[in-house]
């Protein structure tokens, strides 16, 4: 008798989601089990990282955390390629900074997105600021211009996801719909996304939190939506998950305060929602990177 013997195969999968386009697609996704339960069924592809670049100047920075990028914090291409070339990143993450203003130009971000994309060697996810409005005019405006660069877009909440996923969906882009720490709106979201656009282009944002402030309410929902669609085998259930913590472990007291401590912070944190289920993580220090691939190495 083997080990093997005791164990019944999950019911459920974990759908497998292509990023970028053909010569740089990367793939997330893909496992008929729980998080490094290797023993218990298919793993699928390794987790991803992506590192954060600004489309504008970032603001706020403690010194620690700029000096990584200080050389190329005013040209978000070159931003990107060091966090690729140097730094080992699956992915970018473009904030767009540039969104924190009043009016500002959509068209000109738009075409500023697609140098980036048109730049560098791995696929693009796109992030706006947490303004329903300005996202989605934003978001709308770079799937036109994008289209065909099946680049990552979100986040889209309860108020814009229609319109952002409609455009993404001409365009040829994945999605990421984002719900509030609860398991219940992640479901609804999806359940009304998945009327019109295919579950094997979206990547769930549960939210994330920092470790101390609220890690233990991401961990839970992170692990059971993991377990709704692996273990349940629920439909609405089944997209890979990203866990975007740069912004809310760098605003920390305990980040800004000591640099050894905010890379701890940051790593501690995203190695916590990979073990939840995480299949790709945004960060924000490159050496916060390297302890997390180091760790699960």
């Amino acid at each position: 008798m083997q080990l093997n013997d005791f164990f019944e195969p999950y019911k459920g999968d974990v759908k497998e989601v292509a990023i970028g386009p053909e010569g740089k697609t990367v793939k997330i996704g893909g496992e008929k089990t729980l998080p490094f339960h290797a023993f218990e069924g298919q793993v699928g592809t390794p987790v991803r990282f992506a590192l954060e670049v600004f489309d504008a100047p970032p603001e706020g920075w403690p010194e620690h955390l700029r000096s990584s990028y200080a050389d190329v914090l005013a040209d978000p291409v070159a931003w990107a390629n060091k966090c690729v070339k140097q730094f080992g990143a699956d992915f970018i993450c473009l904030n767009l900074a540039s969104l924190d203003g009043e009016n500002p130009d959509m068209k000109r971000i738009a075409e500023n997105v697609k140098k980036i994309a048109e730049q560098i060697t791995v696929p693009l996810v796109i992030m706006g600021i947490g303004d329903k409005d300005k996202d989605a005019k934003a978001l709308v405006e770079i799937a036109k211009v994008c289209s065909g660069k099946n680049l990552l877009l979100g986040p889209l909440v309860k108020e814009n996801y229609e319109e952002i996923a409609k455009a993404a969906l001409e365009g040829g882009h994945g999605i990421i719909p984002q719900s509030p720490l609860d398991i219940n709106l992640c479901k609804e979201l999806n359940v009304k996304l998945t009327k019109f656009f295919p579950k094997e282009k979206m990547v769930i944002d549960p939210l994330s939190a920092a470790i101390g402030y609220g890690i233990d309410y991401s961990f839970s929902i992170m692990e059971r939506v993991k377990q709704v669609a692996v273990i349940h085998n629920d439909e609405m259930m089944k997209a890979p998950m990203v866990a975007n913590i740069g912004k809310d472990c760098w605003k920390t007291k305990e980040a800004k305060e000591d640099k050894t401590q905010g890379i701890l912070w940051e790593a501690i944190t995203a190695f916590t929602l990979v073990l939840s289920g995480a299949n790709m993580v945004i960060m924000r220090h490159p050496e916060s990177l390297r302890l997390v691939k180091k760790l699960i190495s």
